[in-house]
């Protein structure tokens, strides 16, 4: 019989990182729950136990801390169980750009973009010398929207795209799958931490409709799974206009248009 391997997920207390532990605690597998919320995490290991009876390990940490995140770095490195890793923790943006503060801006990206790398290259090693396992980044459709006026948000959420597509092409030739989930508005506790009222929201997705979408790409080894997009070719679209952009870069010289004209 084959040993399904442990899934270590972020934000594991609440919204999407607490589906994503009950769906994969129901296929079989254990557990190591990360979070803030201590509380939370020990009842939501004592159902998944209760309910699946599978091994839960609940490690409270503050991903912008740097003390627990070089413990939850040097579990990753050394648990050999861990197979799969599902990057969600995440805070959204309160307020415009302006209205920032030097200190927010700091745990925004923290959070969003260091965190996530940091642990992603804490498996990757191990990962790849095995030949197997699974990085999923949770990321959001705002990376493709700067017009929506969160920039700080959005420019994360566009590196956590950048940082899966990156790590498909370096990873997947070892045998590491990765893969790039980015939700549209989900009902989550991510909107009211951010002081945004929810219910002003016209369209918003259930979590469970989310994470189930979501496990359906994994299943799949989708690289990039878009639940919201119903016309899957948008996004086939884009990524190949992106591609013949690339074809278009010529780095001898500049192109015509930036070239100097010369005044009698």
């Amino acid at each position: 019989m084959t040993t399904l391997s442990t899934v270590l997920i972020t934000g594991a207390s609440t919204g999407i990182g607490a589906t994503y532990a009950d769906r994969f605690a129901r296929r079989g597998h254990d557990l190591v729950l990360v979070a803030r919320d201590q509380a939370r995490l020990d009842t939501l290991a004592a159902r998944l136990r209760e309910q699946y009876g599978v091994a839960v390990d609940v490690l409270r940490a503050d991903l912008t801390n740097d003390a627990d995140l070089s413990t939850l770095e040097a579990r990753l490195r050394d648990d050999a169980r861990i197979g799969i890793l599902i990057n969600n923790a995440g805070m959204a943006q309160s307020g415009g750009f302006a209205q920032q503060s030097a200190e927010a801006i700091e745990r925004l990206i923290k959070l969003n973009t260091t965190a996530p790398t940091r642990l992603a290259a804490a498996v990757a090693t191990r990962f790849a010398e095995s030949g197997s396992g699974a990085i999923v980044n949770i990321g959001s459709v705002v990376a493709f929207a700067p017009e929506f006026g969160m920039t700080i948000y959005g420019a994360t959420k566009a590196f956590v795209l950048f940082l899966s597509q990156g790590l498909h092409q370096e990873l997947s030739p070892k045998g590491v799958y990765v893969q790039a989930v980015l939700p549209a508005s989900t009902r989550t506790e991510i909107w009211e931490r951010a002081g945004i009222d929810i219910n002003q929201i016209t369209d918003i997705m259930d979590v469970n409709e989310l994470v189930d979408a979501a496990l359906v790409g994994f299943d799949r080894r989708e690289l990039v799974t878009i639940p919201p997009l119903h016309v899957a070719e948008r996004w086939d679209a884009l990524d190949g206009a992106r591609q013949g952009l690339m074809s278009d870069i010529r780095q001898t010289n500049a192109a015509e248009r930036y070239r100097a004209t010369n005044k009698e």
